[in-house]
């Protein structure tokens, strides 16, 4: 992979000024050290290895998505990828290629990727101060081969061997998608690769010690994020664009403390939390009203905390919005009590389903109107279910079969969210008029335990008293 030259506002380097480059450079010893999740990623990658002897297994970090020109998108390599590897966010190499190749008692495990730019003046010696994309001087210094098999505890060969690696006829499971040159080399096989997916996905349910940690990690600063958002709520008032006030103070601290962000902020005041993924954030806070705020700080090593506070703005619930709030409190109370190992993993949001349908049934409200009662139909206000599996991604383990995921049972070291909600639509005639344009979710993250289930953000308030008098305290 040649340097790629510069914009098209890039002046021509004079050879004079080319051979200076390759000139005076003072010889660099970094220390580098084992990352602290490789041993555990050593292990993943032997599971790996058992469930598909004699196959060649190729994992892509990814490579650099364009945003806008010759701006790209910061660089978070693929989950999969992260698990096998441990690699953290800001060391990660695009491009990089984890290949296990079958051997006669297991696999062989190497990652491809580009190395350091060199500044030899050999083929590749302008990349370090000519090529934006990937350039020392435009992106930053990356690792030396050396240091990333150092870093990573495994063989680092050079990106530029991969497409040889791949050629030899052995059995090839791949995850597709993520680089043109792996999708080349190796011809589809549709079963062989969902086969891949859903092993990589139901691998990642049970988090071991060292993800427990970085879950406490990424929760706590997004424990620390919330707490920063309560204190703004005054000067997000002031603002015409007040959501966008309370984005970027979270946005903030996730930067701060962690890689970044594990999904876009959701910072939804008034009726905008009737939209469930609301991310325009384009919008006022006004006393009186609610924040429906959904984030999460990803952690250095891309694990994401993922909560949810819905806060009165002035520090006070109106009546209507109490009553929604104590209903939505009361589900995920329900939901949280059927937390235990050996549990269906629908137990919670049945549990929380249950008491949304008695307590709107109780207040008079059916969906149906004035026709037979169907419960069924209470999901036109609650429009999800009531939580989701949490580790890499937000929405983790995707991939997984429906027997290890939605039709399974909890067991200690499974990490997820119980986030039950209301969302009464602004225009929905089914609901009464002081009930309309109310959204409310309450979320927080729990690790399953031997004999229940630590809920890791519970810093946070979460009773309605509890909140007004956090708001009430942070403003």
């Amino acid at each position: 992979m040649r340097p790629r030259e510069g914009a098209s506002h890039d002046r021509a380097v004079p050879p004079t000024l080319a051979e200076c480059f390759t000139q005076g450079w003072a010889k660099e010893v970094p220390a580098v050290t084992v990352l602290p999740g490789a041993a555990y990623a050593a292990d993943r990658r032997a599971r790996l290895s058992a469930r598909f002897p004699g196959e060649r297994i190729v994992v892509p970090a990814g490579g650099l998505k364009v945003r806008s020109n010759d701006f790209d998108y910061t660089f978070r390599p693929h989950s999969a990828y992260l698990h096998l590897t441990a690699e953290q966010g800001a060391t990660a190499v695009p491009d990089s290629v984890l290949v296990l190749e079958p051997t006669g008692t297991g696999h062989e495990a190497t990652v491809f990727a580009r190395p350091r730019s060199p500044r030899d003046g050999g083929p590749y010696g302008t990349e370090f101060y000519r090529d934006r994309r990937y350039g020392e001087f435009w992106v930053g210094r990356r690792r030396t081969l050396a240091e990333t098999s150092d870093a990573l505890g495994l063989t680092a060969l050079p990106r530029d061997d991969l497409a040889r690696a791949l050629t030899p006829r052995v059995p090839t499971r791949v995850v597709r998608g993520l680089d043109p040159v792996v999708d080349a080399a190796a011809p589809p096989a549709a079963e062989a690769e969902a086969g891949l997916l859903a092993y990589l996905s139901e691998s990642r349910l049970v988090k071991d010690a060292w993800e427990v940690e970085q879950m406490r990690t990424a929760v706590g600063h997004t424990v620390a994020a919330f707490q920063d958002v309560a204190g703004e709520l005054p000067t997000a008032m002031r603002l015409p664009r007040g959501e966008r006030w309370i984005e970027g103070t979270f946005n903030r601290r996730a930067r701060l403390e962690g890689y970044g962000l594990g999904f876009e902020t959701i910072a939804a005041a008034g009726a905008h939390a009737c939209v469930l993924h609301w991310m325009r954030n384009d919008g006022p806070v006004r006393d009186g009203e609610l924040l429906l705020l959904d984030a999460g700080v990803e952690a250095d090593t891309c694990y994401t905390g993922d909560v949810t506070r819905t806060l009165p703005v002035g520090g006070r619930f109106t009546d209507a919005q109490r009553q929604v709030y104590d209903l939505v409190y009361a589900a995920q109370s329900a939901g949280i009590a059927a937390l235990r190992p050996g549990a269906r993993f629908g137990d919670f949001h049945d549990a929380a389903a249950r008491v949304v349908t008695e307590g709107l049934d109780a207040w008079g409200l059916r969906p149906s109107g004035a026709g037979p009662h169907d419960s069924s139909l209470y999901g036109r206000y609650t429009v999800c279910g009531s939580g989701h599996m949490l580790g890499l991604d937000c929405h983790d383990c995707a991939d997984a079969r429906r027997n290890a995921y939605l039709d399974g049972v909890l067991e200690p070291g499974h990490v997820l969210t119980v986030e039950p909600g209301l969302y009464f639509q602004p225009d929905d005639l089914t609901v009464p008029a002081h009930l309309r344009g109310i959204g409310m979710r309450i979320e927080d993250d729990f690790l399953i335990t031997a004999d229940g289930a630590e809920c890791l953000s519970s810093a946070l308030p979460r009773a309605a008293d509890d909140v007004e008098a956090w708001v009430t305290a942070a403003r």
